[in-house]
């Protein structure tokens, strides 16, 4: 789960929605006049748009327009509980976002539970990428763990425990280390969840298959990036991620598992090299 630090929206960043075939998707983005190309920035569980807030103009300024969005059920993108929130369902959404933007191959990024729609995306809708970008993500599943009792999450969600109670006590540890601004957004931003949407991304990190081959076999140029501490996939899964995708972690200093967040000048100067490569 990402924290933002503000939020206030920079100069140039702008909320809004994009309306696609399939749904509404609230959206913060920045436009370039004459883009290099455009790229979309896919959130992690119980993420959110606002997980890349900071780092929309940096990119914005390397000459590249840039949308975050909400997936669906998330934060301020609605659903419906009987919505498809497989993961080949959640990548359908982000080549919707894509065609939707009236741009050319789409730069595609996601960021934890986000990298693995990313790749669904990148193996489902090969033409819609320009390349693919995969930030603190590993190449399936995360399990549970004592740290991350994602079962028993799921089981909490099944039953009839009010959303927000299932935050606080996902959250226990960490509740009130924010400013007011800050925890208040946190709670709201989970409790807009879907709930039936939350649980199946949930049980996607408990059991989401790996399809790495898969997505070497697009030809897609890829980039593969971490935060320093970074403490969901381990590193060394991490590393074996990006040799099988031909390429070597980019590591973000100042930053565990929300570089976009914690260092978004590190991730930038890290990542846009990649992009002004193939542009």
């Amino acid at each position: 789960m990402s924290t933002p630090r503000s939020l206030d929206l920079p100069p140039g960043v702008v909320a809004s929605t994009v309306q696609t075939p399939r749904g509404r998707f609230a959206v913060h983005h920045a436009q370039v006049e004459h883009p290099r190309a455009h790229v979309l920035l896919v959130p992690g569980w119980t993420g959110s748009k606002e997980d890349f807030t900071p780092l929309l103009p940096l990119v914005a300024g390397a000459g590249f327009s840039v949308t975050a969005y909400d997936q669906r059920g998330q934060h301020e993108t609605n659903a419906d509980d009987a919505d498809d929130f497989s993961l080949g369902a959640l990548a359908a959404d982000a080549a919707s976002l894509a065609q939707a933007l009236g741009t050319a191959p789409v730069h595609l990024l996601g960021h934890s539970f986000g990298g693995l729609v990313a790749q669904t995306a990148a193996i489902e809708h090969t033409a819609r990428w320009a390349s693919l970008s995969l930030l603190c993500t590993g190449p399936a599943a995360l399990g549970a763990s004592p740290e991350r009792p994602l079962d028993e999450l799921v089981a909490r969600l099944d039953g009839p425990e009010p959303i927000g109670d299932v935050y606080r006590a996902l959250k226990a540890s960490t509740l009130g280390t924010h400013p007011p601004e800050i925890e208040a957004f946190l709670l709201r931003r989970f409790e807009a969840n879907s709930r039936v949407g939350l649980r199946a991304l949930t049980q996607h990190l408990l059991d989401a298959p790996d399809r790495v081959a898969e997505v070497a076999a697009t030809g897609l140029p890829t980039w593969v990036g971490r935060g320093a501490g970074d403490d969901a996939w381990p590193h060394a899964v991490q590393d074996d991620l990006a040799a099988r995708l031909g390429t070597t972690v980019q590591v973000v200093p100042g930053a565990d598992h929300s570089p976009a967040v914690e260092n978004p000048v590190g991730l930038a100067a890290a990542w846009l090299p990649f992009l002004e490569d193939l542009t």
